[in-house]
């Protein structure tokens, strides 16, 4: 599969060059989709981006691995490096799984995410059950996080140093390592992290922590203070397990404060559970919801890295974690790849699908006029095929002018006008409909035009200069 990339990549480009001369337009993009024209692995790249997942270091053959090792740039091992995995009995360490998954990644040019070096939960038993003194509990982290973080040293470029320290009010959460060393253990975890492997970018990952709150601002206030305190962090990880429908609303805001202090974000873990059984509905809410997230991270240029917690719906910790939800990944568990794969693609400038011929459509309607103004409305309505996203377009014929618009982002240049859906309507499942309005001006004549969905392009002929 590397062997043929440079030539998928040149292909690509030729494509995109013959597209963007020919001015092609940007355009409504159709769920379900076949997998883009790239992988997303490169269509990250081709952004500054990383595209990871979340492995099985077991599963890592046939298909699976197929997937894995075309489609992602970035593996991390979804249980084989956290403390109950690695050292199961005191001094005596399992390293067979994370060793799979670090040799895998090196074979198919992929970096590694080490998960996770300081946890409250997947601890083993004879560290959790033990009574220790504030000492030998200061001694036994350290010596877990350079010996873990020593053996990878050169093989994991990132590590989730500290996971999951905070409640949801932004309190510390009480763990092992809060009660008995105090708030300054993720400090020190940080500092002896950054002495066994001084090249590897150190982050601190929690959940909830998406959108503004006072959870994720916990977490602002640490890092900045941790930065002032000169101790090394060089990332925040947000995980992103989301429900169906709800992305915070203020997610790049967040992703772009962290990025204003100084550094990196990732998306760590993402995935958007739905309550069972899917259906078209969901599964175009979904990939509107994965769009989301991914364009969020493409917009902030030290969001720096994108990892769906599992690929396939097969190796997802969502059904037994959460009873009556599930399908929250962008392949199924047959490795078909879902609506929610394209919208990934589409948010990294891929994807080249478009409706089948009037599944979708959109009408234009005067709904009321006056002196020299009037308001419009577009309704976009599709049987046969559903949207994650959607641009209406049309010709003014008698010199009309928009001068406000709702429910979408409207633009206009001499008499074409284009307008986009706004964040929270871009989904339109088959049998459904969305609308948007506008006011506008108009003199002597306001004719109805005809409104069309833009044609399908790639990512490179909607990115060139």
């Amino acid at each position: 599969m590397r062997t043929s990339r440079s030539a998928v990549r040149a292909r690509l480009a030729a494509l995109c060059a013959g597209l963007l001369t020919a001015g092609a337009l940007l355009a409504a993009q159709a769920v379900p989709a076949h997998a883009a024209d790239a992988p997303l692995r490169d269509l990250a790249a081709a952004k500054g981006k990383v595209m990871g997942t979340a492995v099985t270091g077991s599963k890592l053959t046939g298909t699976y691995g197929d997937i894995a090792g075309a489609q992602f740039s970035s593996l991390t091992p979804g249980n084989a490096m956290k403390w109950g995995s690695v050292e199961p009995t005191q001094g005596s360490f399992d390293w067979a799984e994370a060793d799979r998954i670090v040799a895998f990644a090196q074979a198919h040019g992929q970096l590694v995410r080490g998960h996770t070096l300081v946890w409250h939960s997947q601890n083993p038993g004879w560290l959790t059950n033990g009574s220790w003194t504030p000492a030998q509990l200061s001694t036994l982290l350290q010596n877990h996080i350079g010996t873990e973080v020593g053996r990878y040293k050169g093989k994991v470029s990132v590590w989730d140093v500290v996971n999951e320290p905070f409640n949801e009010d932004g309190t510390y959460r009480s763990t092992l390592w809060y009660d008995g060393l105090g708030a300054d253990y993720i400090a020190s975890a940080l500092t002896w992290a950054r002495a066994a492997d001084p090249a590897a970018k150190l982050y601190i990952n929690d959940y909830n922590v998406e959108g503004v709150g006072a959870k994720s601002t916990a977490l602002y206030n640490l890092v900045r203070s941790l930065k002032d305190r000169g101790v090394p962090i060089d990332g925040v990880g947000l995980q992103a397990h989301l429900i169906l429908g709800q992305v915070p609303g203020t997610l790049q805001q967040n992703i772009q404060r962290f990025a204003d202090l100084g550094v990196d974000v990732a998306i760590t873990e993402l995935d958007v559970r739905m309550a069972l059984p899917a259906d078209s509905a969901k599964l175009a809410q979904q990939a509107a919801d994965y769009k989301a997230v991914t364009a969020a991270c493409v917009a902030v240029a030290r969001c720096v890295n994108l990892t769906v917690w599992g690929f396939t719906d097969s190796d997802s910790w969502v059904d037994s974690t959460f009873p009556g939800y599930g399908a929250a990944t962008p392949y199924d568990a047959s490795y078909a790849p879902k609506p929610a794969y394209t919208a990934i693609a589409q948010a990294l400038g891929g994807g080249t699908t478009t409706p089948p011929t009037g599944a979708c459509t959109a009408a234009y309607a005067v709904t009321s006029q006056w002196n020299t103004g009037f308001t419009g409305q577009v309704t976009i309505t599709c049987s046969g095929a559903a949207l994650s996203s959607w641009r209406a377009n049309w010709t003014f014929g008698a010199g009309q002018q928009i001068t406000q618009a709702w429910n979408a982002t409207c633009t206009q240049s001499g008499s074409a006008v284009s307008c986009a859906n706004a964040s929270y309507n871009g989904t339109v499942p088959d049998g459904g409909s969305v609308g948007f309005g506008f006011n506008g001006t108009w003199s002597g004549a306001n004719p109805v035009p005809a409104v069309t969905l833009g044609q399908a392009v790639s990512a490179a002929a909607r990115t060139a200069p």
